[in-house]
């Protein structure tokens, strides 16, 4: 300690001193012209600083080290390894990670294992505990994880809180297991998609403090007012940026993060990470000062890690050069004061898990019945859905004019178990894709124009124990997910050239873009209106499985 003050008093020269700098101060938002000294991978000071190396960076722009407020690495398709190499080349150096999808397939084995990821990466990565798991009572997961089960992480460390509390219901209603998990911790994450008035309020009192799952302006506003933390969030699919900026003002900076949330490897390779919410917070007239706060001290300060988020004295040395400050192209990021340089592959042990999903019959799939039947509608650039209801014949389902195709879900967990339902809006003429990723459960979750073409994709998925595939006129592009049926373990670089060649394929079923992500969604009971699970259909405003024709509920 005597040494570290003594350079930052500046009577012995620092270990490194980045000189001519403009420096990012998150506390007054404001850049200041100077030298960062850096002593045992931390900030000795910002001023007028000699040291034993220096390194003049000529007028560039420094800021502290990026930060994700919330995602789930496993939605990269990478293993946390490579999902580190390829956000650390964006300028993140800590993310705050919710593994709750492997939780799912593989239990307190699925949180172990990404816990053990913190010892093969130099990104920072800290967790909060998957609080529903299964997503609702309703839905299947490998195990039940219980206020109880969770106990034994609680203290791990790099555990910083209570992950996003999706059970909205039973936390409404004090359902004892949800009120023992909110007891965990003081932090709790939220997920709270269009709920307002007194219902936010109540969920609010039980202790409930973030959510990342808001689309409109007037929500973010009654949510940041009463005193909830909003991440804004630009996923692949979830693209919420520019809807809620008008929320964030010098007075609610504090209280607002960036976060992704879910973004496949491509969009990482080819847009960027946290840099790239700041580029485009920028482009939408933010003004750059704020947006920067969002991607360091806000969420820094949210989670209790006061040990950056800033460029000050006795915090981290971890910070990202840019070129722009308008731009935000991340041309080196630097590690407790060490240059992220050439990080290798490392193939890193997989985490097992079941995987039982049998190949669905012609049968299991065949729509029976005529009528107005419900529809589940995609709305671009959100994982929300819409409740459509349009005239169907069983024997001629599939109405491509309309944009009406067929959706299959198999069970991972229970042979036998298949639903059925009808989407609108995945845009796909020909074709048919599948996939292992099917939020949160993680069944086969399969679309397309043909019952040939979905038992094909789905066939693909299963012989591989998971995976993403597109069918289209006789050929079939696979991308396996051999960590869970969720990650390749595969280089990144593998991965993004394999999913850029199933992209290819899957444009020529004029599918929307990015179909995999909402594909994805089509089965998450936990956000409105309609989804898709292995009972069939499943309305989330009546939190109950319904028939696919409306007519045979009498109504």
């Amino acid at each position: 300690m005597k040494l570290f003050i003594d350079v930052a008093r500046g009577v012995r020269p620092a270990d490194l001193v980045i000189t001519n700098a403009q420096i990012y101060n998150p506390f007054i938002r404001e850049w200041e012209i100077g030298s960062l000294a850096i002593q045992d991978g931390r900030i000795a000071g910002v001023g007028n600083y000699h040291g034993m190396h220096e390194l003049n960076l000529k007028g560039l722009s420094i800021v502290p080290g990026l930060i994700d407020a919330h995602v789930h690495i496993e939605s990269s398709l990478l293993t946390p390894a490579e999902y580190a190499r390829v956000v650390l080349l964006h300028g993140t150096t800590t993310v705050i990670a919710d593994p709750h999808e492997i939780a799912n397939v593989c239990g307190k084995d699925g949180i172990k294992y990404m816990l053990k990821s913190q010892d093969v990466t130099p990104l920072d990565l800290f967790f909060t505990l998957p609080s529903c798991v299964p997503a609702t009572p309703l839905d299947e997961s490998a195990e039940i994880l219980s206020a109880e089960d969770l106990t034994m992480f609680i203290h791990h460390s790099g555990v910083v809180g209570l992950g996003e509390m999706m059970n909205v219901p039973g936390t409404l209603n004090q359902d004892p297991d949800v009120m023992k998990k909110l007891a965990l911790s003081d932090i709790k994450e939220g997920h709270a998609p269009f709920l307002r008035g007194p219902d936010l309020q109540a969920y609010i009192a039980t202790g409930v403090q973030s959510d990342h799952e808001t689309i409109s302006l007037e929500e973010a506003r009654e949510k940041i007012k009463s005193g909830m933390y909003l991440y804004v969030r630009e996923g692949s699919t979830e693209k919420n940026l520019n809807v809620l900026l008008p929320a964030i003002t010098s007075a609610t900076a504090d209280r607002c993060s960036f976060c992704t949330d879910d973004r496949h490897v491509d969009m990482l390779v080819e847009s960027g990470h946290i840099d790239d919410c700041i580029r485009k917070a920028i482009e939408s007239g933010l003004e750059p000062e704020l947006a920067y706060r969002l991607a360091t001290l806000s969420p820094a300060e949210r989670f209790g890690l006061h040990d950056r988020g800033a460029l000050n004295p006795g915090r981290l040395a971890d910070f990202c050069v840019i070129d722009d400050v308008n731009t935000c192209n991340v041309i080196r990021t630097f590690k407790h004061g060490k240059e992220i340089l050439n990080i290798s592959y490392h193939a890193t042990p997989t985490c097992s898990y079941q995987f039982r999903s049998h190949v669905p019959s012609p049968e299991d799939i065949r729509i029976t019945g005529n009528g107005r039947a419900r529809v589940v509608g995609i709305i671009p650039e959100q994982i929300a859905t819409d409740s459509l209801i349009y005239e169907i014949s069983g024997e001629t389902p599939y109405d491509i004019d309309q944009d009406i195709i067929k959706v299959v879900v198999a069970s991972r967990y229970y042979e036998d178990r298949v639903g059925i339902g009808l989407v609108h809006g995945l845009k796909m003429k020909e074709g048919a894709i599948a996939s292992s990723v099917a939020h949160d459960s993680h069944h086969v979750i399969a679309a397309g124009t043909s019952d040939d073409e979905i038992l094909h994709a789905c066939r693909e998925v299963i012989r591989n124990r998971g995976g993403m595939v597109c069918v289209h006129d006789g050929f079939s592009t696979v991308l396996p997910l051999s960590c869970a049926g969720l990650m390749a373990d595969e280089p990144y670089t593998q991965v993004y050239n394999q999913l850029s060649k199933l992209n290819k394929l899957t444009e020529k079923t004029g599918a929307i873009e990015n179909p995999f992500m909402y594909l994805s969604f089509l089965s998450l009971t936990v956000i409105p209106s309609l989804r898709i699970t292995p009972g069939g259909v499943f309305d989330c405003s009546l939190f109950a499985q319904v028939p696919l024709f409306i007519d045979e509920m009498g109504s």
